[in-house]
């Protein structure tokens, strides 16, 4: 499943782009695959052109994003954060991670030990360093946390509208069903009401033509008092039949009322 499947994007773009605007930290988020879902906010060339754009510095990079999780220190000396995004049982649809900001003024000398480590032009790495950002890690924290919330909360409630709504529109037919099934066993217990009434009759009459056959008629007889009996248990289960179905179309008339 993807976030995707069933959250507005627009909206959570805009929050992911309002986030990124009031703190000024980078953010994006990725899929369960690791593929971007969202754009990306306030990326700096000192990590993407840079860091990321030499061929050691992104597998650096790229060990970082699938091994970092809550607030932690990136291999080129930045703080980043990578907070999961989930639904409330539990399944991870993909994470929010970003940062890209220094915890304190940086170490000039040990930044340009990096970028030689990396392969990249020192003066140019400082001069992209001088433009990142500097944030306490308690700020940092703060913002990853809030960001972290604010869109979970989000899935959660695009989730549940879309698969509730599912699930009511569902037991709506549903319900439209039982009360057809209910309406076709309530005719079928009328026919086999009438069938029952003319059982009886047929019983009496035997009876009765029985008694006038005197002696030659006793065999017919028994045959029907045997009817008449089949005929008073018959009655006896239509009734608890009709019964049953009474209680069903209760029941289905209150988890009618219960969906509106």
């Amino acid at each position: 499943m993807k976030i995707q499947d069933f959250a507005d994007m627009e909206k959570f773009e805009s929050i992911m782009s309002d986030w990124a605007k009031a703190t000024g930290l980078a953010t994006v988020a990725v899929g369960a695959d690791g593929k971007y879902i969202s754009g990306c906010y306030n990326f700096t060339d000192f990590c993407i052109k840079l860091t990321r754009g030499s061929k050691e510095g992104c597998r650096r990079c790229e060990k970082c994003d699938a091994e970092g999780h809550g607030v932690y220190h990136c291999h080129a000396g930045l703080v980043d954060f990578g907070m999961p995004l989930k639904l409330n049982n539990g399944q991870v649809l993909g994470s929010v991670i970003g940062g890209q900001v220094l915890p304190e003024n940086p170490d000039e000398d040990k930044f340009r030990s990096v970028a030689r480590e990396l392969g990249i032009n020192e003066d140019e790495y400082i001069e992209a360093l001088g433009k990142v950002a500097v944030r306490t890690e308690e700020e940092i924290t703060s913002a990853a946390n809030l960001l972290g919330a604010v869109l979970n909360n989000f899935i959660n409630s695009e989730y549940n509208s879309k698969y509730n709504g599912e699930l009511i529109a569902k037991l709506t037919n549903g319900v439209k069903d039982c009360e057809e099934y209910v309406k076709n066993i309530k005719e079928n217990t009328k026919q086999l009401d009438g069938i029952q009434r003319k059982q009886n009759i047929l019983a009496l009459n035997a009876s009765i033509e029985a008694a006038r056959a005197g002696e030659a008629g006793r065999g017919f007889s028994v045959v029907a008092l045997e009817v008449g009996k089949l005929a008073k248990s018959c009655t006896e289960l239509n009734s608890k039949i009709s019964s049953t179905v009474e209680s069903i179309s209760e029941v289905i008339h209150d988890m009618a009322d219960i969906k509106q």
